[in-house]
């Protein structure tokens, strides 16, 4: 069995059984990944993969279980990369992170501008997708931090610590009724269409409990992902925007008017978010506390040695005031 042929079944495995596209990915042959993975599983005396014909269909039981140890051995091994690299170049190395286009557009530009600066030799990769999409690549070791609103919790195999608080603001262009400064009510609210972020995006979930929570059904009209196309559509009028207060820039939303909104929504709790297990290079703790600056190497140490109990987690963070944007 050779460490080659595991890397080949899981990477196989994560490109929807295409051969041929794998094969791209880890620029090397279609029938070089074939042979190998057959002379696995002649070893094993079982198949990883269910074919038809030349194709692969399907993996089999077996094999589901077989790649799930593929991919734990195979973290194993960066894990030893990482610290060999550490003892040989503190400062030189990868980092990959995956978030929503909020955090990447708002949140993060400072904190990876000064990082990049002190860390030029450390190559950053930057991952966007869905909040479930980005805990699930932190979960299998496809990037090293998931950082995001939603979704984590789904996740045991991650260790999830609290970075800031933020809320929400309503924006509508300067000649809507609302726009004329009264107080905003969830009653007044809920007579518009509203555009806002998907179900599962940027704390939508808070949301919809502060309606359901006073017996109203919020017309939404328009969901996206990006608040940038949400501000799109509400200057076209298609109905009243609620996004994320960092992402109302006064100075470039210059036709819209924000409207506080923290009053009618409770505030939403990003989270950054690693694998148990991950070996936390030193610019990696500097990139947390760069984004957290209450997550310092000794607080995050702590964490980790709590194993990423949720109750325990609570409890350590408890006296933090974390800050609000």
């Amino acid at each position: 069995m050779k460490l080659q042929q595991l890397r080949y079944i899981w990477e196989v495995a994560h490109h929807d059984l295409n051969v041929s596209a794998t094969a791209q990915s880890l620029f090397t042959s279609q029938p070089g990944i074939s042979k190998q993975i057959r002379l696995l599983e002649d070893e094993l005396g079982l198949e990883v993969f269910a074919r038809s014909g030349k194709h692969l269909t399907r993996i089999t039981p077996g094999g589901e279980i077989i790649i799930r140890e593929a991919g734990e051995i195979l973290r194993r091994v960066e894990g030893i990369k990482k610290i060999a690299q550490e003892f040989s170049n503190q400062r030189k190395g990868d980092l990959s992170i995956a978030t929503t286009h909020t955090q990447a557009r708002y949140a993060l530009p400072p904190v990876i501008s000064g990082f990049i600066e002190e860390y030029p030799d450390v190559s950053l990769h930057m991952h966007q997708g869905t909040p479930m999409q980005i805990s699930e690549m932190a979960a299998n070791g496809a990037v090293d931090f998931a950082i995001a609103t939603e979704g984590m919790d789904l996740f045991n195999d991650l260790i999830m610590m609290p970075c800031y608080k933020w809320n929400r603001c309503v924006i509508v262009p300067k000649d809507h009724p609302l726009a004329k400064g009264q107080e905003l009510t969830l009653e007044e609210l809920a007579e518009y269409s509203l555009v806002t972020y998907v179900f599962g995006f940027t704390g939508r979930s808070k949301l919809d409990e502060a309606f359901q929570s006073r017996g109203l059904t919020p017309k939404v009209v328009f969901t996206a992902a990006d608040a940038d196309v949400i501000k799109t559509y509400v200057r076209l009028g298609l109905g009243v925007g609620i996004i994320a207060s960092m992402a109302f820039d006064p100075k470039v939303d210059t036709d819209l008017v924000s409207l506080d909104a923290s009053k009618l929504f409770r505030p939403s709790v990003t989270r950054i978010g690693f694998r148990k297990g991950t070996f936390l290079r030193g610019y990696m703790y500097d990139f947390m506390h760069r984004f957290a600056p209450h997550l310092t190497k000794d607080m995050i140490d702590n964490v980790v040695a709590h194993q990423g109990s949720r109750t325990e987690i609570q409890e350590l963070f408890k006296d933090i005031e974390l800050p609000v944007y």
